[in-house]
C-alpha cells in the first residue's frame, strides 16, 4: 500500500515517466484512487475541475502509460491527437473518457476518446480531439506535445454504448454540440465496426438505425466531417447525419450542403425519431444536454433509454 502511495504521488506532481515505463500499467486499490481524485482535486483552483466534476463516477484500476505518435489541427480550434498505448490491459467502452496525465502538470486534464475500441485492438491507438482553453493540460496538449511526448491515462466514465451479442437490436439518436462529437464518433464508429461484422460473418451484434444530429458555429468547427459522411455513404442503409450551423458567414462547400441545415437542432427533429427500440445519447454544454434530456422525458421516452454527458 505504502509503495503505490508512493507512485501515486509521483503521478500527482507529473513523474510519470519516472515510474512507469512504456508499456507498462499500475493497477490500484479503490482506496489509493480514492486518494489519487482527492489529491488531484486539492492541487487545482479550477471550480470546475474535471476530477471534482467526476469524482463519484466509475473509473478503471488501471493507469496506463501512452506516446504520442501524430497530432494535427482538426480545426482552428481544435487539436487531433493519437495515442499509442502498448500496455494491454489498458481497453475502454465507446463513449468513455481518460484521466490525462502529463509529466510536470498538476492538474490533470479529462478527455473523451474519439476513436474506436477496435482501432485500439487492432493498432492500439486512441484518438482525442481537444478544444483550446487555458486549463493547464489543455494549454499542453496545444503548445507544448510533441511526437514521442509521454503522458499517463486511465479510463472512466458511465456514457457508453457496449451491446452485447445476445442483446436485441437499438436504434441511436446521437445529439453532439460542438466538441461534444468526440464520444459520439467513438460511438458511431464502433456501430459501424459492428455492423461489418455482422454483415461479414453473419454473428455479432445486429445494430439498428443511426442517425446523429451535429451543431456547431460554423462548418469549420464541425469535426471531423470527413469521417462521418465516408460512414453515411459507406452505410446508408444504416448510418444518416444531420449537421448544423449556428454563425455560419461564408458559403457552404458543394459536398456539404446536401447535409447542413443553418439553425439549432430542433425538439421536432428529434421527436420524429423516438420509438421504443431507440436510444438517445447527448454530449453538448449544459444548457444543451438539459434541454434534450428533459424533452425527450416530456415525450415519454424512459429515462433508461436517455444517456447524456456534460462536458464544460
Amino acid at each position: 500500500m505504502a509503495c503505490a502511495t508512493v507512485v501515486i504521488a509521483g503521478l500527482l506532481r507529473g513523474s510519470v515517466k519516472a515510474f512507469l515505463s512504456p508499456g507498462t500499467s499500475l493497477r490500484v486499490t479503490p482506496w489509493t484512487l480514492r486518494h489519487l481524485t482527492l489529491a488531484s482535486i486539492m492541487k487545482s483552483k479550477r471550480k470546475t475541475d474535471h476530477l471534482e466534476r467526476t469524482a463519484n463516477v466509475i473509473r478503471r484500476e488501471v493507469v496506463s502509460t501512452a506516446k504520442v505518435c501524430g497530432a494535427a489541427d482538426e480545426s482552428p480550434s481544435v487539436k487531433r491527437l493519437r495515442l499509442l498505448v502498448a500496455d494491454k490491459d489498458f481497453s475502454f467502452k465507446a463513449g468513455q473518457w481518460v484521466d490525462f496525465f502529463i509529466p510536470g502538470v498538476s492538474v490533470v486534464g479529462g478527455f473523451s476518446i474519439s476513436s474506436s475500441p477496435k482501432l485500439l485492438e487492432q493498432e492500439r491507438i486512441i484518438e482525442l480531439a481537444v478544444k483550446y482553453t487555458n486549463h493547464p493540460p489543455v494549454l499542453w496538449i496545444h503548445n507544448q506535445c510533441a511526437l514521442d511526448s509521454e503522458v499517463a491515462l486511465r479510463v472512466g466514465g458511465e456514457f457508453f454504448f457496449d451491446p452485447q451479442p445476445e442483446d436485441a437490436s437499438r436504434n441511436l439518436v446521437l445529439i453532439a454540440g460542438g466538441v461534444g462529437i468526440n464520444p459520439l464518433l467513438s460511438i458511431l464508429r464502433h456501430s459501424a465496426d459492428l455492423h461489418r461484422e455482422w454483415a461479414n460473418k453473419g454473428s455479432g451484434y445486429e445494430i439498428g438505425t443511426i442517425k446523429l444530429f451535429y451543431s456547431a458555429k460554423n462548418t469549420s468547427e464541425l469535426l471531423f466531417k470527413k469521417n462521418i459522411l465516408d460512414l453515411v455513404n459507406e452505410f446508408p442503409e444504416k448510418i444518416a447525419c444531420s449537421l448544423h450551423v449556428t454563425k455560419q458567414t461564408t458559403q457552404i462547400s458543394a459536398e456539404l450542403k446536401p447535409y447542413i441545415t443553418e439553425g439549432r437542432i430542433t425538439e421536432k427533429e428529434i421527436r420524429e425519431h423516438i420509438s421504443k427500440e431507440t436510444l438517445f445519447y447527448i454530449c453538448g454544454p449544459p444548457p444543451m444536454t438539459d434541454f434534450f434530456s428533459k424533452q425527450l422525458e416530456n415525450s415519454h421516452v424512459p429515462k433508461q433509454h436517455i444517456y447524456f454527458e456534460k462536458w464544460w
